[in-house]
């Protein structure tokens, strides 16, 4: 019986080894202490940490000086364990909607270090918000919850999920989360989608309501809109500052003038492009 044992025994190990090579890896620990910053990787369920995250301090955002103000005192009450509101941030493109919430976080943490976690959720991730939203409760730490371009098109119903967790769920949101978004759109639904509730529904204004109403789960709006020329040279004077870019300040301007003419728009964004353009003319390094 031994010796049909022994036998058998190097195909059982090599059955095993198979086997283990065949099993999924181990999921990763979340540890929202490994990091300021992540990103939710929803197919695996794991925080992915980012240790440097894509921004610019908040300094050198102009020209939103009203928004930077409501943003940092709600953000900052939160911080402390006082109550703060969802934000949503909409407007123009490229008028520093994102940069903001992620400088803020920056800001936030220097005055009081490892005080609050960012984390990023992609849109198409918003389903599994629930799942992230346990987890986040289980880990403790306060957490701004950050989707960037957030909004809902035609025959999407991600937005019920959304809706039920920031506000009206059996849960609700976490005491230690605050959700944080950015969109073009107010109210977050495209105009024909919400056309098409009224036109269809048999309560047009419940349907339109139904709607609209996710924006109100939002206790602050700040709008972002397009810049006035002033503040874009503001904004790039800023930058050049900030970087070293020597350049007299009228044919810095004259340059920056033209820039916007190639790019069609004069904003934030289109602002720091020029500075890069000019940066890398110049052999200068703006990391």
């Amino acid at each position: 019986m031994s010796s049909d044992f022994d036998k058998l025994l190097p195909t059982l190990e090599r059955i095993a080894t198979a086997l283990e090579r065949m099993a999924p890896p181990a999921r990763a620990k979340n540890d929202l202490s490994a990091a300021d910053a992540f990103v939710w990787q929803a197919r695996t369920s794991y925080l992915q940490p980012v240790r440097n995250v894509n921004r610019v301090d908040i300094g050198l955002l102009q020209g939103i000086g009203q928004q930077k103000e409501i943003l940092y005192n709600n953000t900052k009450r939160f911080a402390d364990g006082l109550p703060a509101n969802n934000a949503l941030l909409w407007g123009a493109r490229g008028t520093g909607k994102s940069s903001i919430v992620k400088a803020m976080h920056a800001k936030i943490n220097a005055e009081s270090p490892a005080s609050l976690a960012l984390v990023e959720i992609h849109r198409e991730d918003i389903p599994t918000l629930p799942d992230l939203l346990h987890i986040l409760q289980e880990g403790g730490r306060r957490t701004i919850l950050f989707c960037d371009d957030l909004s809902f098109d035609m025959h999407d119903e991600s937005y019920k999920s959304l809706k039920a967790v920031l506000d009206g769920g059996i849960e609700g949101r976490p005491k230690n989360v605050i959700f944080y978004a950015t969109s073009n759109r107010r109210h977050l639904m495209a105009r024909d989608m919400i056309e098409n509730e009224r036109s269809t529904a048999i309560n047009p204004s419940e349907a339109v309501e139904e709607k609209v109403s996710l924006s109100d789960r939002f206790g602050l709006w700040l709008g972002f809109h397009n810049i006035s020329q002033d503040v874009y040279f503001e904004i790039i004077e800023g930058y050049a500052k900030e970087f070293g870019i020597d350049i007299p300040t009228e044919d810095l301007h004259a340059r920056a003038k033209e820039w916007t003419v190639t790019r069609g728009s004069r904003s934030g964004r289109v602002a720091w492009q020029f500075i890069q353009e000019v940066a890398g003319e110049l052999g200068k390094s703006i990391d």
